[in-house]
């Protein structure tokens, strides 16, 4: 199972309420990892924002919507998401390690970052192969992340 890590600058951000984790739009995008894109291109916790690191190329591939929805109940809130799944099309993909969670909302700067999650190594999709990322191990919606 993928390690989940916050990015530490989300912690200002929602404190200076530029998500909205209801209404905003979260996506999901892959990250390159050090050892194949260069020194510095894959995702950090001290990263801000999408332009940080390096996505894979490949035909098919872009950041896909986790149709998120955030709820509260007894102190505790609850952001959910429904399974991203990409799919590789016409050609293998460049390797990839990270899944990372963005806000792709218009509030400036654009496309803050949220979270990560660490697969452990490198993963390449062949064409044809699909690759899900699934919130807390569900095959349809999950819990993201709780904050009590």
């Amino acid at each position: 199972m993928a390690a989940y890590t916050k990015i530490q600058d989300f912690v200002e951000q929602l404190g200076l309420a530029r998500h909205n984790l209801n209404t905003n739009t979260l996506r999901i995008a892959l990250s390159r990892s050090d050892a194949d894109a260069g020194a510095g291109a894959a995702v950090q916790v001290t990263d801000t924002v999408l332009a940080d690191f390096v996505q894979p190329t490949g035909t098919g591939y872009s950041p896909v919507d986790t149709l998120n929805t955030w709820a509260e109940s007894g102190g505790t809130g609850t952001l959910t998401g429904t399974k991203a799944v990409f799919t590789a099309t016409a050609a293998d993909w460049q390797s990839f390690r990270y899944a990372v969670l963005y806000n792709d909302d218009t509030v400036t700067p654009t496309d803050q970052l949220i979270a990560f999650w660490d697969y452990g190594s490198n993963l390449i999709l062949g064409n044809g192969e699909t690759f899900s990322v699934k919130f807390n191990g569900s095959e349809t919606t999950g819990s993201i992340f709780t904050l009590a």
